[in-house]
């Protein structure tokens, strides 16, 4: 028997309301594309939207109208990539808003910085268009209300990208441990480890001419331009990012949510600091998160900059009464007795492709996504509600029928954030 509570999916909507009330009837393809079933997919971000192109051009009847970034170089080599690959046109822009003026186009695809997610999202939404949107999906909590608000109102299909959730053998993996593989299941440990070096320390410098730094700071309020900030290190500052938790503890945190078949927990802490160097980052690069749902819990331990060689831990660990079940980063997961002996071990290799293509099916079939974006903003919850505790030093408790933050102001105050004028997301 699994840990049990209350299943609530995000803002009171359950996948099974979902299919059959608000997407009973979507308008699938866009009617220009439908007489040759083909989708158009305009994707913006182009670091990681790098392999959303990959993938994409995977999958039959899927044409890359767009591709989008705020760095000219990016936008010029995924523009090379799609048309040495596709006979269709394909545009480079740098607004990925002139994407959302295209009638023709069925989705859009975001891998641009944790500030964008949301808002972009909604954007797209409105626009009658579906969308893909990388982890985190949402830079703050109340992002993450207005975004799962406008899937519903609009009657769009969004996936998050933790991908995992297509993965065959972690499908496998979840559905035995809610049979019971390792009897009831009272823990969940997550580990993350990396060599990250120092960011070292900004310096004002004038905006390099292929970049637009306005429109990459899209919604949040504008600050200086620095030079260690783009195209990675703003993971590390609280205006942009939200740390390593929101990062890769993301992808770990949803399987243990999954794995554990709980939703939201009642009390959270976050230990830990920016131990490793002297620099910008504001972020902890060391630190421990726990998460107490009531009858079960989860745990996070993050060492960023040391990869504890010495050890090899997994990246996620359930512990039941009759034994444990891990899951690496991969497609794979093994099962242990009580005494730790390895009865069994399954893995296959990686496929990427299978959570875009879920995505698509939906699109234009109806089929039930993956990583919906209700039940993906949960995970992502639990992120947020672990930097609130971490940045307050302080315990969050949480109400989980209200959720709300108990008796904690401070930590209130981080449930949201202010904009760039004009900016603000509105649903």
């Amino acid at each position: 028997m699994k840990c049990s509570m209350n299943r609530r999916q995000f803002l009171n909507y359950s996948t099974a309301s979902i299919t059959t009330t608000y997407l009973s009837k979507p308008n699938l393809i866009q009617s220009a594309n439908k007489a040759s079933n083909t989708l158009r997919v305009g994707v913006m971000g182009l670091g990681r939207g790098m392999a959303h192109i990959d993938n994409f051009l995977k999958i039959s009847g899927v044409e890359i109208a767009y591709v989008c970034d705020v760095d000219d170089n990016r936008t010029a080599t995924g523009l090379t990539k799609v048309t040495k690959q596709q006979k269709a046109p394909c545009r480079g822009i740098t607004d990925f808003r002139h994407m959302l003026e295209d009638r023709h186009l069925d989705a859009i695809s975001i891998a641009a910085p944790n500030f964008w997610h949301a808002p972009a999202t909604i954007l797209g939404c409105q626009a009658g268009k579906h969308v893909y949107v990388e982890k985190p999906g949402s830079h703050n909590a109340h992002e993450a209300e207005l975004m799962v608000l406008a899937a519903r109102k609009y009657n769009r299909h969004v996936q998050m990208g933790n991908q995992r959730r297509s993965y065959p053998l972690l499908i496998e993996a979840m559905q035995r441990l809610n049979e019971d593989v390792i009897g009831k299941t009272h823990s969940a440990r997550t580990f993350y480890n990396n060599s990250r070096g120092t960011i070292g320390k900004g310096n004002m410098t004038s905006i390099p001419d292929y970049l637009d730094y306005k429109m990459w700071q899209g919604p949040a309020p504008e600050l200086p331009y620095k030079d260690n900030l783009i195209p990675y290190n703003w993971h590390w500052h609280w205006h942009y990012g939200g740390g390593e938790i929101a990062n890769n503890g993301v992808h770990a945190l949803d399987l243990a949510r999954w794995g554990l078949g709980v939703d939201l927990p009642k009390r959270i802490t976050y230990g830990g600091g920016r131990y490793h160097f002297d620099d910008d980052q504001e972020t902890p690069d060391t630190g421990m998160a726990t998460f107490d749902f009531g009858n079960c819990g989860a745990m996070w331990d993050q060492s960023s900059c040391n990869r504890r060689k010495g050890e090899n831990p997994p990246f996620v660990a359930f512990y039941g009464e009759g034994g444990s079940l891990t899951c690496t980063t991969k497609n794979d997961y093994s099962l242990y007795d009580l005494n730790g002996k390895k009865i069994e071990s399954k893995a296959l290799p990686v496929n990427q492709t299978l959570h875009f293509q879920n995505f698509i099916n939906a699109i234009r079939h109806d089929e039930k996504l993956n990583s919906e974006i209700g039940d993906a903003q949960t995970s992502t919850l639990l992120c947020h509600l672990a930097n609130m505790a971490w940045r307050t030093n302080s315990t969050v408790n949480f109400n989980t029928d209200k959720r709300q933050i108990i008796n904690n102001l401070s930590a209130e105050k981080l449930w949201s954030r202010k904009y760039r004028r004009g900016w603000k997301p509105k649903v």
